[in-house]
């Protein structure tokens, strides 16, 4: 059995005589990806010098994860630099050259981002034909249109009417319906090839969202997301190269990797348990028995602190908010995690020996013909593969081969993390032999796909406003604690950072490098005094 270890200050820097007498605070930064590396890097540039991460994995990075294979970087993780004008990430790919391979075939404009703007994608059908072009571009101006007035609700403060039930999905569907049903120039095969685009193209969004079901995400709210102006980039070498340049400026011995967290136990809550134990430990230094913060870690170490940055994923936290905050969180924290969404968006690369598809296909999207009348966006356990919405074309094949990046999301994605990578591999393959209507397609000569679902450092992609959320619970959700009007203590005891708490940018990895900032500056503001 371990013992548990309380880590102290063996500094003899004269600073280190007490919080009051201007020693340097202690700060503990809980996650290594984006966000947690942002705001270690913002607090050592400006001067502190007791800064620690603790990640629990074995690598940084967070939900970025980029895999070398052959000569080819491949994203598990995020992909896309989402905009240009202002962009923290865009500007630090930029600063340091790793755009200059990205070509005008890599930039992407609008809200679907793909590999290539060039080329077309391929809208097929379960019976195996291609949906006419014209078609499909008739029905994705209906579609954008709608998704406008989307935006609409929260932009203009227009009001939600009941029958939408505050869904996305719902109004898409419905106003979608109702205009396709209406067109007098149409044929009714090409209305139910329109009514049958509907689900397809709300699984899209569904990816986009990592949502299970664009019917979870909130109208009311859905236009407080901001894109920010300009192209979007991928980087050719791995969205890994960000990971490494905000970790170049931060010593190794800051970052403990292998170091998963048990519980923060806040506001003096532990203080008098760990005294008694420290009566055995000589070597603890007066001002850490009665420290604020301790982070206690799952290999029994306690970790005395000042400030506590937790930049854990929405997903961990609605797993683990009971057990990992002693006290509880305040009420009103634990709604709004409660209240915001979270869910699973994962990818399928396939690599084949040849490419079966067209050279001017960009993508294969998948339309059910059978769902033109559907409801719902959920599938029997068997069914999984139906959620798959699409498969993007990795463009150019010069630097990726002949492979395909499938997205899934929602449930059906957990289900699909559950399969081994043969069945995986063969569903996908049945897949594409079915729409395509080749049944000669061979199966693939490599899979790789994410699980960040059932990961349980991660659980999930990244949040959402859920139906019955708002921007001010991701307000709730970044406030630290105590709250400053009820404590007489140690302000800013336990802060949060990470993409979910950014209100304009959440689910991007520009709002996770400005949450850490964010963090990190108002540590900075709070001892000016003792910096300068």
């Amino acid at each position: 059995m371990q013992s548990c270890e309380i880590s102290g200050d063996s500094t003899d820097d004269p600073l280190s005589s007490g919080l009051r007498r201007k020693r340097q605070p202690r700060i503990v930064v809980i996650g290594a990806g984006l966000a947690g590396l942002s705001a270690a890097k913002a607090l050592l540039e400006s001067g502190f010098t007791d800064v620690t991460i603790l990640e629990a994995t074995d690598r940084i990075g967070g939900r970025v994860q980029s895999v070398k294979l052959g000569h080819a970087t491949f994203e598990l993780g995020a992909t896309w630099i989402h905009g240009s004008h202002g962009n923290p990430v865009y500007h630090l790919a930029e600063d340091n050259g790793l755009l200059e391979e990205t070509t005008d075939d890599e930039r992407s404009v609008g809200r679907i981002s793909l590999y290539s703007k060039n080329g077309v994608a391929y809208h097929l059908t379960n019976n195996g034909q291609r949906i006419p072009k014209d078609v499909v571009e008739e029905f994705s101006d209906l579609y954008n249109e709608v998704y406008n007035l989307t935006q609409e609700f929260f932009q203009r403060g227009k009001p939600v009417n009941a029958e939408s039930q505050n869904s996305v999905g719902v109004f898409t569907r419905d106003v979608v319906r109702k205009r396709v049903k209406a067109d007098p120039d149409d044929t009714e095969a090409v209305k139910r090839l329109k009514l049958a685009m509907i689900q397809q193209y709300l699984k899209v969004e569904s990816c986009e969202s990592s949502s299970h079901s664009m019917d979870e995400v909130s109208l009311s709210e859905f236009g407080e997301w901001t894109e920010i102006p300009g192209a979007h980039h991928i980087i050719p070498c791995g969205f890994i190269k960000i990971v490494e340049i905000l970790a170049r400026s931060i010593p190794e011995s800051v970052i403990q990797l292998r170091k998963p967290v048990k519980c923060i136990h806040w506001n003096q809550s532990v203080s008098k348990e760990i005294e008694r134990v420290a009566d055995h430990n000589s070597d603890l230094p007066e001002e850490d028995k009665g420290s604020d913060v301790f982070v206690e870690c799952e290999d029994c170490e306690f970790i005395p602190a000042d400030h506590v940055i937790v930049t854990v994923s929405l997903g961990v936290l609605k797993k683990r908010h009971e057990s990992l905050f002693h006290p509880r969180l305040p009420e009103e924290k634990v709604m709004a995690i409660e209240k915001l969404g979270i869910n699973t968006t994962d990818k399928i690369f396939l690599e084949f020996e040849e490419p079966f598809w067209s050279s001017e296909c960009n993508s294969i999207q998948f339309v059910w013909e059978d769902e033109a009348e559907s409801e719902s966006l959920t599938y029997p356990e068997e069914l999984w593969y139906k959620k798959i919405c699409s498969f993007d074309v990795l463009y150019p094949p010069e630097r990726y081969g002949y492979v395909l990046s499938g997205w899934i999301c929602g449930e059906e994605a957990l289900i699909m993390e559950k399969c081994d990578d043969e069945t995986v591999a063969e569903t996908c393959t049945e897949m594409l032999r079915k729409f395509t209507g080749n049944p000669n397609i061979p199966k693939p000569r490599r899979i790789l796909r994410s699980s960040w679902g059932s990961n349980p450092n991660f659980r999930g992609s990244y949040s959402y406003t859920q139906v019955g959320s708002s921007g001010a619970d991701v307000e709730k959700l970044a406030k630290p604690l105590p709250y400053a009007e009820s404590s007489k203590t140690t302000p800013m005891q336990v802060m949060f950072s990470g993409e979910a708490t950014h209100r304009k940018y959440y689910s991007t990895t520009h709002g996770a490098v400005l949450s850490g900032q964010r963090e990190a500056a108002h540590l900075i503001e709070m001892y000016q005094d003792l910096l300068q």
